[in-house]
């Protein structure tokens, strides 16, 4: 959940790490901290809380090689001894993202031979071991595979050494960790927006690869210490996508961002009059004809895309479908079913929880395998058979926000292909269906023209503690989601309910403290969400109700409308997400949170 970055470079460095760290702070923000060779010696700056404040300590700090990073807490509270880079006899300095398993063990070891630890992190152990090996006359590159040879762990790590000050080394097993090539150095990030000023020129490094960088060049070892290559690509990101703008935050610009990432999301099959298994990949067409069942394996958002994704399966493809959250999944005895195609969300690809999950499955057998992911470089798109990327764009903010919708249009498609396949859809409904995804673009758009409407109801919230969501069957999900981004970013206790459950436990929760928010859509549902909705109001409870057209939900004192456009069908809860995002958002203006950096949280969580 770290963000890394490194460089060797014809200049100083340190304005490149620096601007590399606040690209990457959306993965952690407790503290942060860099370290360069200068005239031999190693340099460290390091500081608690944002990248700001490391900024303003490292204006006298020079050198042409460095490691940085910021940090999002696992092993020590987050203070400045805890804070990277970690330094073994004044010697080896280390950057690491990930959590090394038998840290207790090496730290015994390593302690008794007389090394003295500085902070309560796991990483500290990692510089130690490498020093171990270095002190023995081995170079860095020889070093530092020696230490990693006795982790236990995921990793992602960059080394430099006082006395070698034309080489840095990294490695990565179970984080993600990339090498940039630009006219001016070579770099290493876990995130390619965080090299975009200097280079699009990226290498994405396998599992168990370890790379030396010098000013000559580069050279990588993969897991066996074979020396390899790996192909040189170009980013299709450019430095203007992660840009804020004109937008107050990130969240509120992806959350206008959506229009256009749905539209490039569903390019494929928009441009065309009939749905094909290729764009899930060359072998979908067979391996959708072998399978009798879904597995959807996510965490977070994406966990809760895979719940509508769920109603959607089971109703119009005909296809069973069980969805674990990932973190779970491995820690139960299941019963496996190598008929059933494991459906691996995540928006950064790199989520160790759903990877471990995905590897989980595949042990028990489990062979059919596709990936829902944002990001087509990553591990998961790595590891799966089939894919389907969602096209959303960088998305800095840590509450996400186009990654889930495109999600769900991802999982949407998938649905249609797997209809059509078993003759579940008619020729008909497959051109009513393609229309629907052409208008949706255009329907979220007259969705977020709500904004300036939401803006005022959120000023209701300013002084509320609780929040109770409520829905029905296909927009249940849809209120989870939105609890969720409450309780994430305005830190309000947020909860979300089936609404025919309110009878079974929740209606003892309210009364005139307690707001509820409802989604309404105009469906079959419709009727028994409004009885629900009449016992919140005999209790006393204040109702705010998303309401599609032609629902006849009255605004009365207590109730609150904010009218949606025409029911979307289908497609509903991608459109009724969208006022929830906002409602957030304005919260958290109003409560006067850190919108993009919400405590105690970070967007790419690549540890268990």
């Amino acid at each position: 959940m770290c963000g890394i970055v490194g460089a060797v470079a014809q200049s100083n460095v340190v304005p490149i790490l620096l601007e590399g760290l606040r690209r990457l702070e959306y993965r952690g923000y407790d503290s942060a901290g860099l370290v360069v060779v200068h005239d031999g010696k190693l340099e460290r700056i390091r500081s608690t809380g944002r990248v700001v404040e490391l900024t303003g300590k490292s204006t006298n700090t020079q050198g042409l090689i460095g490691i940085a990073h910021t940090r999002w807490a696992t092993h020590g509270i987050p203070s400045e001894r805890n804070a990277h880079p970690h330094i073994s006899k004044n010697q080896i300095a280390v950057v690491h993202n990930g959590i090394i398993e038998n840290y207790e063990e090496l730290r015994s070891l390593l302690a008794a031979n007389g090394y003295e630890f500085t902070s309560d992190t796991d990483t500290e152990v990692i510089g130690h071991l490498i020093h171990s090996h270095y002190v023995q006359g081995k170079k860095l590159l020889e070093a530092t595979q020696a230490a990693l040879a006795e982790l236990v762990g995921a990793y992602a790590i960059g080394v430099i050494a006082a006395d070698d000050p034309d080489r840095l080394v990294c490695a990565r097993r179970g984080s993600p960790l990339l090498l940039g090539v630009g006219d001016s150095g070579l770099f290493i990030a876990s995130d390619v927006s965080a090299l975009l000023p200097v280079t699009r020129q990226v290498v994405y490094l396998e599992e168990g690869d370890v790379v030396e960088l010098g000013r000559s060049g580069y050279r990588i070892y993969d897991a066996a210490g074979k020396k390899v290559d790996r192909v040189v690509q170009t980013s299709e990101l450019s430095n203007e996508s992660v840009q804020l703008g004109e937008y107050r935050h990130y969240m509120q610009k992806e959350i206008h961002e959506q229009p256009q990432a749905l539209a490039n999301t569903l390019e494929s099959v928009c441009n065309s009059q009939s749905l094909v298994p290729g764009i899930f990949g060359a072998e979908a067409a067979a391996t959708f004809a072998d399978i009798d069942s879904i597995l959807i394996l996510a965490c977070g958002t994406s966990f809760h895309a895979g719940l509508v994704a769920r109603f959607w399966l089971e109703e119009i493809a005909g296809v069973r479908c069980n969805v674990e959250v990932a973190s779970e999944y491995r820690y139960r005895t299941s019963v496996p079913n190598p008929k059933s195609l494991v459906v691996v969300i995540s928006q950064s690809g790199e989520t160790a929880d759903t990877q471990a999950a995905l590897n989980h499955a595949k042990l028990l057998g489990h062979s059919h395998t596709l990936a829902i992911c944002n990001v087509p470089e990553s591990a998961l798109v790595r590891l799966c058979k089939l894919r389907m990327l969602t096209r959303a764009g960088p998305e800095i903010g840590v509450a996400s926000t186009k990654a889930f919708t495109t999600q769900l249009a991802a999982l949407f498609l998938l649905t249609l292909v797997l209809a059509k396949q078993r003759g579940r859809l008619t020729e008909q409904q497959e051109l009513q269906h393609l229309n629907e995804l052409r208008h949706l673009p255009s329907a979220t758009q007259m969705v977020l023209e709500l904004e300036p409407q939401i803006a005022v109801l959120a000023e209701k919230f300013a002084n509320k503690q609780h929040a109770l969501f409520l829905g029905r069957g296909l927009h249940y999900p849809i209120a989870l989601e939105g609890a969720l981004k409450l309780k994430e970013i305005s830190y309000i206790h947020a909860e979300a309910y089936p609404a025919g459950e309110l009878k079974h436990g929740p209606l003892a929760l309210v009364d005139q403290y307690m707001p509820v928010i409802s989604v309404a859509p105009n469906d079959a549902l419709l009727e028994k969400l409004k009885s629900n909705l009449q016992e919140v109001r005999a209790r006393g409870g204040e109702l705010y109700v998303f309401a599609d057209a032609n629902t006849h939900i009255r605004e009365v004192d207590g109730v609150h409308i904010m009218q949606m456009p025409e029911h979307a069908g289908y497609l509903s809860p991608i459109l009724h997400t969208i006022p929830l995002q906002l409602l957030a958002y304005y919260v958290a203006l109003q409560k006067g949170t850190d919108v993009d950096k919400p405590r105690n949280l970070a967007k790419s969580v690549t540890v268990e």
